[in-house]
């Protein structure tokens, strides 16, 4: 099944709340390599006028998936994740996440288009605190192969 075109424009509701906890601010750090002090000691952040770890700007690739759970799941797609590749990614922050948040995840398809055969799926993911405040926006291409 091809990816269906109608899914440009179509948003998904907030995906359940994500809360951001210390040891994965840490294990998030290590894995992308980061030593900033910020990240690993609740003192360095708080010093810095934070109120926890903060975690680095890649991080709101694991409050995302929340919300890209629910268009992979959406049959009406015609999305199968074998034949995605993810091309892009780029993050707009408001403030960085720290550990600590409540954040909740809404997705929306911004864009299809066909490049040779492909599907290029453009998405935003708007990621909001408790309040509802802005956190980041989070912009992903996927290029979903071909039916073989």
């Amino acid at each position: 099944m091809p990816v269906n075109p109608d899914l440009a424009g179509r948003g998904y509701p907030p995906a359940p709340p994500y809360r951001v906890e210390r040891e994965r601010v840490r294990q998030f750090a290590d894995a992308v390599f980061s030593t900033s002090p910020l990240s690993h000691d609740v003192e360095a952040a708080r010093a810095a006028g934070y109120t926890d770890l903060v975690a680095p700007p890649t991080f709101a690739v694991v409050v995302q998936q929340g919300a890209w759970d629910q268009l992979m799941g959406d049959e009406d797609a015609g999305i199968e994740l074998s034949r995605v590749l993810h091309g892009e990614q780029r993050f707009t922050q408001t403030r960085p996440i720290v550990a600590g948040d409540e954040l909740t995840a809404a997705l929306t398809v911004t864009g299809i288009r066909s490049v040779g055969g492909n599907t290029m799926v453009t998405a935003e993911t708007v990621v909001s605190d408790a309040d509802g405040a802005h956190v980041v926006t989070a912009t992903s291409l996927l290029m979903v192969g071909a039916d073989a």
